[in-house]
């Protein structure tokens, strides 16, 4: 399946949709002979394509065993990871394992499965969050769960197994390098379904000089919302007076963040209030879906010291615009 294909299908912005290749993975069902066939998806806007096993050549130093090496497609050396051993699973191969070529956060991985379904198309309102089990278990590498054609399919964080297996390619919290200013105090609203961005994103803002409330979920953030616009209508206010900038992620359970964006910017009396998407899904060429919401500026997650910076950026010129 060629890149093409996957650009051709990707949705319109805003409908709280997306579209995942389902995959799976023949594992070892004990003394039974017949392998258990555990079920997986992964967002199609992070897959660039998906070929036969290539040929792999052997890294010189390897972080972790799960990592088999490197292939050459197209002229770009591309690493291969062993979806299994990292999941830490025992498969049995009947045929010809599949290997997905991933992008995003600007870096190419690809991983090793026993084979690829098909693509579906489903409702953020369809993922669950993963029950706490199922956390541990898939050592927090499953972001949301969904019943497909009476399948249970695990959506996996492939940035986090990235930026596991080689930590300079995670999110680092480096020094801001600004001085800012401490006169004024702002309120900022994040939605993100990782506990680990919530916090380093709290962090980052309240070092920046904001206070900081954090969701789960566009849904969540979108009900937060609604609850200010309610205060604000009570005390002849404005929204933006309770909140001055929304950080939300794309991808997340329930209601992802370019839906909650839509929904704010079609709002009158939310459509001031600055919206940052960050996301490993803002890349060149997704980014004119964050475009299409309406979002005001969006940051791709490698980016992490930019966002107080862009952030305040945001409501400095709205309150020079008089929109405050």
């Amino acid at each position: 399946m060629s890149s093409s294909n996957m650009t051709n299908i990707l949705l319109e912005a805003g409908t709280n949709e997306l579209e995942i290749v389902e995959f799976y993975l023949d594992e070892e069902n004990g003394s039974d002979a017949t392998p258990y066939r555990g079920h997986y998806g992964v967002n199609v806007a992070k897959v660039l394509e998906i070929i036969r096993m290539p040929k792999v050549t052997e890294l010189p130093e390897v972080q972790h065993a799960a990592v088999l090496g490197a292939f050459n497609l197209r002229s770009k050396i591309i690493p291969l990871v062993d979806l299994a051993l990292w999941l830490e699973k025992k498969t049995v191969q009947s045929h010809e394992p599949k290997t997905i070529v991933t992008e995003f956060n600007a870096v190419t991985t690809a991983f090793m499965v026993s084979g690829v379904n098909r693509i579906h198309r489903i409702s953020w309102e369809e993922v669950e969050p993963p029950n706490p089990y199922v956390a541990k278990a898939s050592k927090d590498t499953v972001i949301g769960v969904v019943k497909l054609e009476g399948r249970i399919v695990f959506l996996l964080d492939l940035e986090r197994i990235v930026s596991n297996l080689n930590p300079a390619l995670g999110l680092r919290l480096d020094d801001l390098g600004e001085d800012y200013d401490r006169s004024t105090r702002y309120r900022a609203l994040v939605a993100d379904d990782s506990a680990l961005i919530r916090e380093m994103l709290k962090d980052l803002l309240e070092k920046a000089n904001f206070d900081v409330e954090v969701v789960f979920n566009g849904k969540e953030a979108w009900e937060r919302l609604l609850e200010l616009k309610t205060k604000a209508e009570a005390e002849e206010c404005k929204v933006t007076d309770y909140v001055q900038v929304m950080v939300s992620d794309i991808e997340m359970p329930v209601m992802d963040g370019h839906n909650l964006t839509k929904r704010i910017k079609d709002d009158p009396a939310m459509k001031n209030l600055p919206v940052l998407l960050f996301s490993s899904l803002i890349t060149d060429k997704l980014r004119h879906k964050g475009i299409s919401v309406g979002a005001d500026d969006q940051i791709s997650k490698p980016e992490v010291t930019q966002l107080a910076k862009r952030a305040l950026a945001l409501i400095k010129s709205r309150q020079a615009e008089g929109r405050y």
